[in-house]
């Protein structure tokens, strides 16, 4: 019977990612303005899955299914854009780094005993919704969790409120962060959630408590981010299927694309098995409601909006759909350098520096519906997108090896309090 038993969980092991199979990834580098065109009409044709966008001064990193590697290799030879393998065997890299993490899972266990959250490890949406449990009852004289609305397969969608005034000081900025809109993004829960411990937990800077009333949400896609651990690594999208006639089998909707601002024409496409299907009307998704409502419901008061996404080395802000600057771009650069060089002084050799800029300039790619947009156009006066860091090695961007958390999370943090105390400063002016 054990003999039966282990061979069947080695089959299942062998069948993960089997998805995967045959799949690559490339090393891609445009150069001119016509480069970034060319490669901008290849992401639909070939069915490009980035997972590090190219910028001007540092190359991308993406996805390619078996099916298009030859005229994705051809395409560019003949545009003379910079390709070369990065990985060549994505299914083995994933297994690798299924070991890995689970390596690293016990010896966190072993290690932390017990302790409510470590930093040392990935860890799923049951752990963190416990968590965020675990604070509000613990503090309650500053910590109150929320459970938004449930997602569309069932799981709450829980945010903290921290303050100590009770959210009852209008004349406190409040300050929002989310993370977890695009599910495989495994680094970007872990940023938010330690941002709480520094607000709640660990102290060392409590004028960041004194002054603001925080809204911190670690996971606006939790099916989506349980899918990525026990089925598809990359999975990006929610797990919606009313979308779409195809819903039943390309499910979900790209988050970043469907909120309500410039909704649709760019940078999205309207097939649901598409990795970038902004949904069939903007806010079709219970997970963006989420977000759209506590960015109303505080409007008048939000200094500060940032999503944690993953990877890359940016600060980004609007307007990302058209590469147009907002009446505020002065502000929105000016703040974003402080963040990332905050960020910088904090990070180590290994890490790129920040790159700051406008979304769709530093990109090359231009997008509707995001939540940095939505959020500035509401009236949020300084909203970004953070990119958080990953390494160029194996699939080190995504899968960043747990022994980098810790390190990204505190420099991230670093970027996150000078942010919030420019934007106390704006907001009182």
């Amino acid at each position: 019977m054990k003999l039966i038993v282990l061979t069947v969980l080695l089959a299942l092991a062998y069948a993960k990612h089997e998805e995967y199979i045959g799949w690559k990834s490339y090393y891609v580098r445009p150069v001119s303005d016509a480069d970034f065109k060319i490669f901008a009409a290849m992401i639909e044709r070939y069915e490009l899955d980035i997972l590090s966008h190219p910028i001007s001064s540092r190359e991308g990193v993406i996805l390619v299914k078996p099916e298009h590697q030859a005229g994705f290799e051809h395409d560019a030879a003949d545009a003379g854009i910079s390709v070369k393998i990065h990985r060549d065997n994505i299914k083995q890299e994933l297994d690798f780094d299924d070991m890995q993490l689970e390596r690293h899972n016990r010896e966190s266990f072993a290690r932390n005993g017990g302790r409510n959250l470590p930093y040392d490890s990935y860890q799923q949406i049951e752990a963190i919704n416990d968590y965020l449990d675990y604070i509000g009852a613990t503090y309650p004289d500053v910590a109150k969790v929320v459970d938004a609305a449930n997602s569309f397969e069932g799981r709450p969608i829980k945010y903290v409120k921290i303050s100590t005034t009770n959210f009852e000081d209008h004349s406190k900025p409040v300050i929002v962060i989310d993370g977890g809109i695009h599910a495989r993004e495994w680094i970007s829960p872990p940023s938010v959630t330690y941002a709480i411990k520094k607000l709640v937990e660990d102290v060392t800077e409590p004028d960041l408590l004194d002054r603001f009333d925080w809204i911190l949400l670690p996971v606006v896609n939790p099916d989506g981010y349980k899918f990525t651990f026990t089925n598809s690594r990359f999975w990006r999208k929610t797990r919606s299927t009313d979308q779409s006639s195809l819903s039943s089998v390309c499910p979900g909707v790209d988050g970043n694309r469907n909120y309500d601002f410039h909704f649709g024409p760019i940078g999205t496409s309207s097939s649901a098995c598409s990795d970038v299907y902004r949904g069939s009307q903007a806010f079709s998704e219970v997970e963006t409601r989420v977000v759209r409502d506590i960015l109303q419901e505080h409007l008048s008061r939000v200094a500060l909006y940032l999503t944690m996404h993953s990877y890359g080395s940016m600060i980004l802000y609007p307007w990302g759909h058209d590469g147009s600057f907002s009446h505020n771009a002065f502000g929105l650069h000016v703040v974003g350098v402080e963040m990332a060089n905050a960020i910088d002084k904090e990070s180590l050799p290994n890490f790129p520096r920040y790159t700051v800029g406008n979304s769709a300039l530093v990109l090359h790619y231009p997008a509707s519906g995001a939540s940095e947009d939505y959020a500035h156009s509401i009236g949020v006066p300084l909203s970004y997108t953070y990119e958080l860091p990953g390494l160029a090695g194996g699939l080190q961007g995504f899968n960043l090896s747990p022994i980098h958390i810790q390190q990204v999370v505190r420099e991230t943090w670093a970027g996150i309090a000078v942010g919030a105390r420019r934007a106390g400063d704006l907001f009182r002016k």
